[in-house]
């Protein structure tokens, strides 16, 4: 006899799994990780925040029901292209004041916010913070809540994870999907 486990329910954050034929739900609460077929939730994309159910059938997970909260899209990207001048100053900023990570708000032409950049420092020995946030070790989830303070501002965004040849990984979440801003960095950053 087969036992059923119990069926998971909440609100999750997908990110890329193990391989190409899953994907990884992390519980935003809890960060507890669930690898599920990608073929069960073919039109998620990674960084979309849903909320599921997820039963067992003698080991194996199955979607019972699935909705998407937020259409926020996450990129991961290495890269050698030159890092912006405000991720720049940000880190110059931090590793003047002796910190491991700094943000700061970045404005269009309008003096508008547009998005918030983090700089984390690449700590020695460490894993890769790139590797880190792509499975969930280190989840973007708190740095998306306050980028969504004041409520004014909120899902969907576009967060890029760009780590550049310099000593410091970026966080860049864009807050117009689709936007001016969105274009550059994708153009910039994903098309080399």
């Amino acid at each position: 006899m087969t036992t059923q486990a119990t069926p998971t329910e909440g609100e999750f954050r997908v990110l890329p799994g193990r391989d190409d034929g899953e994907w990884l739900f992390l519980d935003v609460d809890s960060t507890d990780p669930t690898y599920v077929p990608r073929e069960l939730a073919p039109d998620l994309a990674v960084g979309n925040r849903v909320r599921a159910t997820v039963s067992w059938d003698g080991g194996d997970p199955v979607v019972d029901a699935l909705s998407v909260e937020s259409a926020t899209t996450f990129e991961f990207v290495e890269t050698d292209e030159p890092v912006f001048e405000a991720a720049q100053q940000c880190f110059e900023r931090a590793r003047a004041d002796g910190e491991p990570m700094r943000s700061r708000v970045t404005y269009d032409t309008d003096s508008e916010p547009n998005g918030v950049v983090y700089t984390f420092a690449e700590q020695p020995g460490s894993r890769s913070l790139l590797a880190e946030f792509r499975d969930g070790g280190k989840p973007l989830e708190p740095l998306v809540h306050r980028a969504a303070q004041p409520e004014e501002v909120g899902p969907p965004f576009s967060v890029f994870v760009i780590d550049p040849t310099e000593p410091f990984l970026v966080v860049y979440i864009v807050l117009e999907p689709g936007g001016l801003l969105d274009e550059t960095v994708r153009d910039t950053y994903l098309s080399a």
